[in-house]
């Protein structure tokens, strides 16, 4: 069957979207109103679907990929949408929720969808919080259809205790991203805090536990590896048997040169983990993609106290960011931000 094309009108009569007139959805609190024109950190109005498509990652799913973020990771491996969202013509658009929901119900019941094992909806691109109101009628659509249907949420934490409670009512699963533990790290790596990321892991660790799929910690040699150690006693102070997944870094879009983790390193990881008593972890992902790290620039060391986020800062700043530290929602430049228009060297 050949699904309708996106529709590029939102109407007012869309009543599930009136919240996006004043968007409290993510921690940012931006209050822009997306539907008449102003845009906050994440730089969207509508919501637009990316793509989607059956996925074999687990959980295996019908994966629907939301554009928009509302960090700008230097790491980040979607950049073209979740950052260079001007690239229309990458992007399927707004789609109607029941259009979307039927797509999603019949391919997870095609002959590949169940050969695959694909169970559920899953919600990621970069950040599906800031189209929530949007996600959350697909899935009232997709279960008028097929009242089981599973749906798996991933998610950089970066939501309102609100949006996470709102969150925990429809999700069969998250997945969940760490990518520091301190301050200036998080800052330095996505120009956000890490306060609200630690809230939300650890209200899910310890009330919303049946919910996880798992944590997952990319690991960027020399940037955020001081880091692991914390993040493991934080997730060993809530619950050594949560699930733990260190991802193996590689180079992409502002860290397009920088050395991939090696295999060495992800299985220190994972050792560490295990020394700190947690039980459910393990690692993932391609290693040992050659780099070469930028030269730290002279006062950097001040600006992030952590040797990590300098390099980081220094990676930023290379790239075009003029605010140190990174923080984006207080960033006078918003969608003229350099960063955010950054074209990698390569992509691995």
């Amino acid at each position: 069957m050949n699904f309708p094309e996106a529709s590029h009108g939102v109407s007012m009569k869309d009543g599930y979207l009136k919240e996006l007139q004043s968007c409290n959805l993510c921690q940012h609190r931006c209050r822009v109103n997306r539907l008449d024109g102003e845009t906050g950190v994440c730089g969207m109005l509508k919501p637009v679907v990316a793509s989607a498509t059956l996925h074999p990652a687990p959980p295996e799913s019908y994966t629907v990929f939301m554009a928009g973020c509302n960090f700008k990771c230097l790491n980040c491996q979607n950049w073209t949408i979740a950052q260079n969202i001007d690239q229309r013509d990458a992007l399927r658009g707004f789609i109607k929720p029941r259009i979307l929901a039927s797509e999603c119900v019949e391919k997870l019941g095609s002959i590949y969808g169940r050969h695959m094992g694909a169970d559920r909806i899953f919600f990621s691109g970069e950040e599906p919080t800031i189209h929530l109101p949007f996600i959350e009628k697909v899935v009232e659509e997709a279960r008028r259809i097929k009242p089981d249907i599973k749906v798996n949420f991933d998610t950089n934490g970066y939501l309102t205790k609100q949006s996470l409670k709102r969150v925990l009512e429809f999700t069969t699963s998250i997945t969940y991203d760490l990518k520091a533990f301190h301050e200036h790290v998080h800052r330095a790596l996505t120009g956000a805090s890490a306060e609200p990321v630690l809230r939300n892991a650890e209200y899910i660790g310890r009330y919303a536990r049946d919910k996880l799929w798992e944590y997952r910690i990319l690991v960027i040699p020399g940037i955020n590896t001081e880091e692991i150690k914390a993040l493991i006693k934080f997730i060993a102070d809530i619950d050594r048997s949560l699930p733990v997944c260190f991802l193996a870094f590689r180079p992409n879009f502002v860290l397009d040169y920088h050395p991939g983790a090696t295999r060495d390193l992800m299985n220190q990881c994972v050792e560490s983990a295990m020394n700190k008593g947690l039980i459910n972890t393990y690692w993932s992902g391609y290693t040992g993609i050659n780099g070469e790290v930028i030269r730290r620039k002279d006062g950097f060391d001040a600006k992030y106290e952590h040797a990590g986020a300098a390099l980081a800062g220094t990676y930023a700043s290379s790239a075009g960011c003029r605010t140190h530290p990174r923080d984006c929602l207080n960033c006078s430049y918003n969608q003229d931000c350099y960063l955010k228009h950054h074209v990698p060297g390569r992509s691995t």
